[in-house]
């Protein structure tokens, strides 16, 4: 039963195939077989053939490699610069506790890009282009007029990647000079840390610069007060108004003691002695010099005990240059004291002031994203392009091709018929084509000749 079965499935399911057509397809098989074998014997005939054209091919390839320019490729990797943290794809990392590779999906689904990024646009930007065609006359090295036609030619010798993983940058500048090719790249990374720098829109960079025009404008203020304070201080012999008050005070009160004690030996000896004496008269001279000098520090001019109003005034004149007077030192204290609580103001804010600017440039600095080179852009040994082995197999490769096309197309030319249409029809243009070539070459030569065209007039 088993046995039947699967007979009668096999009959169910096997293919009607009518017994004639079994020959014809095997025939067919049989004739292709054939053909390939004839034409795989006729390319082995004209095997000379062949080979004289792969030597054409392997010699015109060779000298198109080496006629093309050599270029030289110089490679600089930057590290990815540091993050700082911020942004949405951050608290996401903290707060669900995720890898470094899950906060970087989650901050392309956000749409943030990376610091890395920016590095990347700002290496391709018309300002580093900019930069390098004017310091290295690119121009002129590639041949253009324009800017724009610069930079094109500099962007194809240039690329730009980041690696999404590491976020390691890589720089490759392409050059027919290896050495201008390493220079090039290294000037990338000069424009590029030159640029982060002053395009830095940090909050500490803002404070930075506040505090620096500040600082200037307070540093001329305190040159300006101290100034004023010193020509004051100068002019009015006022070096410390309150120090010069106190010595003159009990200098004052001093020699007014002195005074009222040469008073009483004075009015002593005068009981004894008559106003001629010697000893009343040194007395009297003391007492006079007292007064004298109480009147000078008191700032009233002193009287003349000769008559003499002129010794007077320049004695008063003399120290008057030498020390303020007790009368004028209350007027110029306020002055003194105004121009002194200015001055010490001024000193105090610009020592906050350039506190301040000193951590602002050190925060400045630490948010400012550094450029930090992996690998300097060295001077390449070996040519990038263009691959002359490689055009010289395909130059040879595709010379061989061709000679089997065209001796298999001449055999297939020789074996058709000479009354088929495609035939006939295929030397009349080239018959015509071949007319076209003769008439073109002969027609100036006729002309230089003064041969007009000829103009049957047969009927």
């Amino acid at each position: 039963m088993g046995s039947k079965g699967i007979a009668k499935r096999d009959r169910r399911y096997a293919p009607d195939l009518e017994p004639e057509l079994i020959p014809d397809v095997v025939g067919d098989h049989r004739d292709a077989r054939k053909k390939t074998i004839a034409r795989l014997d006729l390319l082995w005939e004209c095997r000379d053939l062949l080979f004289r054209w792969a030597a054409i091919g392997l010699v015109v390839s060779a000298i198109i490699a080496f006629l093309i320019p050599s270029r030289y490729t110089s490679t600089t990797r930057l590290m990815p610069p540091d993050q700082t943290g911020q942004g949405m794809a951050s608290m996401i990392s903290a707060l669900g506790k995720v890898t470094g590779e899950m906060s970087g999906v989650g901050g392309q689904l956000l749409g943030m890009k990376t610091t890395g990024d920016i590095f990347v646009g700002v290496l391709r930007s018309r300002t580093v282009a900019d930069d390098l065609i004017n310091k290295f006359d690119l121009r002129k090295v590639y041949g253009d007029r324009r800017y724009v036609d610069a930079r094109k030619d500099l962007d194809s010798r240039t690329d730009v990647a980041s690696d999404r993983k590491s976020g390691i940058i890589t720089l490759t500048v392409s050059d027919k000079s290896p050495e201008r090719a390493a220079e090039m790249a290294k000037e990338y990374v000069v424009a590029l840390n030159n640029i982060v720098i002053t395009l830095n829109s940090s909050s500490a960079h803002k404070e930075r610069v506040f505090l620096e025009a500040r600082l200037v404008e307070v540093e001329k203020e305190l040159e300006q007060a101290e100034k004023d304070f010193s020509q004051f201080a100068s002019k009015n012999t006022a070096i410390d108004v309150k120090e010069q008050s106190r010595a003159m005070i009990g200098a004052a009160a001093e020699l007014e003691g002195q005074l009222i004690a040469a008073q009483t030996e004075l009015q002593g000896l005068r009981q004894v002695y008559t106003d001629s004496n010697v000893r009343v008269r040194s007395v009297q001279a003391r007492v006079d010099e007292f007064r004298r000098q109480l009147q000078k520090m008191g700032g009233k001019p002193p009287a003349s005990t000769d008559g003499s109003a002129s010794g007077t005034e320049e004695a008063s004149d003399q120290n008057r240059d030498l020390y303020p007077s007790i009368r004028e030192l209350p007027v110029l204290g306020v002055t003194w004291a105004d121009l002194y609580r200015r001055t010490k103001v001024e000193e105090a804010v610009y020592e906050t002031l350039t506190k301040q600017y000193e951590l602002a440039k050190v925060e400045e600095a630490r948010e400012t994203p550094s450029v930090k080179v992996l690998d300097v852009g060295d001077v390449p040994e070996r040519h990038s392009f263009p691959p002359r082995i490689v055009l010289i197999g395909l130059g040879t490769v595709c010379s061989l091709i061709l000679g089997g096309m065209w001796v298999l197309a001449n055999a297939r030319w020789q074996e058709t018929d000479p009354d088929d249409p495609g035939k006939v029809l295929a030397e009349k243009v080239l018959n015509s084509i071949k007319a076209m070539d003769r008439r073109r070459h002969y027609q100036p030569h006729d002309r230089k000749n003064g041969d007009g065209p000829r103009i049957s007039h047969e009927g």
